[in-house]
């Protein structure tokens, strides 16, 4: 019953997990909406764990208010009886159809949405077959002599069954399973109603658990969902306890049915702390605020802030959290492109020192990404799925390589004509301010490709890569002859010049990749520049060539 489970959600995270998601976080505007969204959204997801994780989530980025998320939160736990109350019903024939199709789509569909759902399919039938086993097993322990002593011992004292039945779900991980599971053995006559209705609270109790232990290391906005939580079901279950002998009476006289009554008790009480709370998570917040004070704000600024882990069986997910922390390297990047001309330009060398502390930003965050990146299967993914994987990677990894180049290339240059003294001469830093400029827009431009995928965007980066070769060209030569002019400065300055052309170049050169996948998707790139040899003019078969069509030196890839 546990794989099952696990196998229905995991099929279902990857599958709609971005759709779902973005539904949670549209419907928290008003906390009625907020609570019918986690019922909807739990009722698919089978997991009530699962919901209170996301939103938590969500809170802990400032997307959504602590006392919104709650609202969810009680949504969700109405919507897991939801799923007890229809796999309580005897469904156990639509488990071998389920397995069936199932196992179809997952061995033979190509599209990786319809493989999940085929493995959510299976797990939903593995679920039904164990519900149906272990009523079948169950009957024989009817007649076992060491079960009267143990049950007896917890019903004689209520708040130790309550204690028994919240570790075990915490262990399992499951309210819906063991919930489930007291179904079935209620129905076999192994366990007495009154005692299975004690033990559901418990398992109410219990499913708060494993998100709060989730959530210790985030941030206090989403550690305070789970703290609610379970500040609102250890309210009910405190309450309800004493009163479960006269609830049980009323449960029988509604439904003599053991298994329908537990069912239809643990639907009731979610209802009534919904209707209880919900006017109330004001309150509930600013209790869990004394109970999870703010802490001061991490003063590491290579901590990654968008990686979410538990959005790792949710590639759509877990990808936009990727591009967002992959954004943030690219602001690094840029800001330290921006104060290098100051650097090369000025005589302060504290410029010089933060942008080398800047590089070791970008390289702390780099390894986050990569690290976050490598747990992220692309088993499962669709193909513009796995393509916007390989983009962030190939995009993060250009960026940490453009960030070396300052930090180990230009930033000595700049350090070594501060101490000895050298200047660029007037005409020589302008040629580098103009390149600098142009690779600068480049850096941008690739940001914002990044984040739209526009092909006009992408076919700009291209050109201005061919405008920057050719000022590099030009730049060049315009310093030789200065040379044979014999000016002091370019004298000086000429291996400092050439190099640091060269590297601007080659930090342009690390940002065009971004455009080159969409517009090899579009048709819109030749595989090489080389002209056919059939094609040659004579004069090109004498040996002459164009200076300004040189070979460029990092990329086969050219514009239509």
């Amino acid at each position: 019953m546990l794989w099952g489970l696990a196998l229905l959600r995991l099929g279902v995270t990857r599958g709609f997990g971005a759709q779902l998601h973005g539904f949670l976080a549209r419907s928290t505007k008003n906390r009625i909406l907020g609570f019918f969204s986690g019922m909807g959204v739990t009722a698919v997801l089978q997991s009530s764990m699962a919901t209170t994780l996301i939103v938590a989530s969500f809170a802990g980025q400032g997307l959504i208010p602590v006392k919104a998320a709650l609202a969810v939160v009680l949504g969700a736990d109405v919507g897991t009886t939801l799923v007890a109350q229809l796999l309580s019903l005897n469904t156990s024939w639509l488990a071998p159809g389920l397995m069936v199709v199932g196992f179809g789509l997952f061995s033979f569909a190509r599209s990786g949405l319809w493989k999940n759902m085929g493995r959510g399919l299976v797990g939903l039938a593995l679920m039904m077959f164990a519900l149906m086993w272990i009523k079948g097993s169950a009957a024989p322990l009817r007649e076992s002599d060491a079960l009267p002593i143990v049950f007896h011992s917890l019903q004689v004292d209520g708040i130790f069954a309550v204690l028994v039945t919240a570790v075990l779900t915490w262990l399992v991980h499951s309210s819906l399973a063991v919930v489930l599971l007291l179904v079935s053995l209620t129905h076999s006559g192994v366990v007495p109603p009154g005692l299975a209705l004690v033990m559901v609270l418990g398992a109410n109790l219990g499913g708060t658990i494993a998100p709060l232990l989730a959530t210790l290391r985030d941030t206090p906005q989403a550690m305070r969902i789970p703290v609610g939580n379970l500040l609102i079901r250890f309210a009910g279950v405190a309450a309800i306890v004493p009163f479960v002998p006269e609830i049980q009476g009323f449960l029988e006289d509604f439904d003599p049915n053991p298994a329908r009554m537990l069912v239809n008790f643990h639907t009731a009480f979610n209802i009534a702390l919904a209707l209880c709370f919900l006017p109330l998570t004001g309150y509930v917040e600013r209790l869990t605020r004394k109970i999870v004070p703010d802490r001061p704000d991490s003063d590491d600024p290579g901590k990654p802030k968008y990686l979410d882990e538990r959005a790792l069986d949710t590639p759509p997910v877990a990808l936009a959290s990727a591009a967002r922390e992959t954004l943030r390297m690219a602001d690094l990047v840029q800001g330290m492109l921006e104060d290098t001309i100051r650097a090369l330009g000025g005589t302060d060398e504290k410029v010089i020192e933060k942008i080398r502390e800047r590089d070791d930003v970008v390289d702390k965050i780099y390894s986050s990404v990569k690290r976050y990146m490598a747990r992220l299967t692309q088993e499962f993914m669709d193909p513009k799925e796995a393509q916007r994987y390989m983009q962030i990677l190939t995009f993060a990894t250009n960026l940490e390589h453009s960030g070396d180049v300052i930090d180990k290339n230009l930033m000595p240059m700049a350090l070594k004509k501060i101490r000895n003294r050298k200047s660029f001469s007037e005409k020589g830093f302008a040629e580098i301010e103009h390149i600098h400029a142009l690779v600068l827009d480049s850096v941008r431009l690739a940001q914002s490709i990044f984040i739209s995928g526009d092909v006009d965007l992408a076919r700009r980066l291209i050109e201005e890569k061919e405008k920057i070769r050719l000022a590099e060209i030009k730049g060049s030569t315009s310093h030789i002859e200065r040379l044979r002019e014999g000016v002091v400065e370019s004298i000086a300055t000429s291996s400092l010049h050439l190099d640091i052309i060269r590297d601007l170049r080659r930090i342009n050169t690390y940002m065009c990749p971004v455009a080159y996948t969409i517009l090899e998707e579009k048709g819109q790139l030749r595989e090489t520049r080389l002209i056919d040899p059939a094609e040659r003019t004579p004069k090109k078969e004498e040996g002459r060539h164009d200076s300004s069509r040189a070979p460029d030196d990092f990329s086969g890839h050219w514009l239509e």
